[in-house]
């Protein structure tokens, strides 16, 4: 008698093997992983455009102090130049008025002749006091409105220059501040939507994803309001 060979129905044999197989993920669940991955790519983008930017500020600020520094060298060689001019026309005035008191015409003029040309208006305008019969003239030359000094103008103006300076760097440093300080929003965003994808229950999830967008948001809105270097 011949062997019967009967064949299971092919949908019978892998009905079982198709019921042990994960059913795909609901699409509720694609779309919270998906918007889990667009967080982590905007945010590390995020990220790294404001470590760049604190990198520049720092840069930044370590030229403004620096040439604040060089600046307020120059200040101080311009400042020591006009004291010293000051005692040269001190002596040079002092030399002159021992000569006159003495009667020695010739030596005066030795001296008038080498006042130099910032103090000869401020010397003359005294003399136009008639000091040596007027007892409220003005005391000596140096005293007198007339007498400038170029090196003492150019000191001032250049420790105005690094006062600037130092106040540009001294802002670039609050800005890099501002940036680093961003960041700490960022690696919040990170850490929330790094576990998000980590959780099961879809009610806390969607949760964490609203804190860590909201967290976003505000980092960036407060990025939006920091100058660019």
């Amino acid at each position: 008698m011949g062997h019967v060979h009967v064949h299971a129905p092919h949908a019978l044999t892998e009905g079982p093997e198709r019921e042990g197989s994960a059913p795909p993920p609901p699409r509720a669940e694609r779309r919270l992983e998906l918007a889990s991955v667009l967080l982590l790519a905007l945010t590390t983008l995020a990220t790294a455009w404001c470590g760049y930017q604190a990198a520049r500020w720092s840069g930044e600020q370590s030229q403004h102090y620096a040439r604040a520094s060089a600046t307020r060298i120059k200040a101080l060689n311009a400042s020591t130049r006009a004291g010293q001019l000051r005692l040269d026309d001190l002596n040079y005035f002092n030399g002159w008025l021992d000569a006159r008191q003495a009667g020695n015409t010739q030596l005066a003029a030795i001296y008038r002749r080498r006042f130099r040309p910032e103090f000869v208006p401020a010397f003359r305008a005294w003399i136009a006091q008639r000091p040596f019969t007027n007892p409220r003239a003005i005391p000596g030359p140096l005293y007198m409105p007339q007498y400038r000094s170029a090196d003492l103008a150019r000191s001032e103006r250049l420790d105005a220059a690094a006062d600037e300076l130092y106040a540009e760097g001294t802002q670039a440093k609050t800005n890099d501040d501002r940036y680093i300080l961003s960041t700490v929003f960022f690696a919040a965003v990170l850490f929330f939507a790094g576990i998000s994808l980590r959780l099961d229950w879809r009610p806390l999830r969607i949760v964490v994803l609203g804190l860590a967008l909201a967290l976003l948001l505000g980092g960036v809105g407060f990025v939006l309001t920091l100058p660019l270097a």
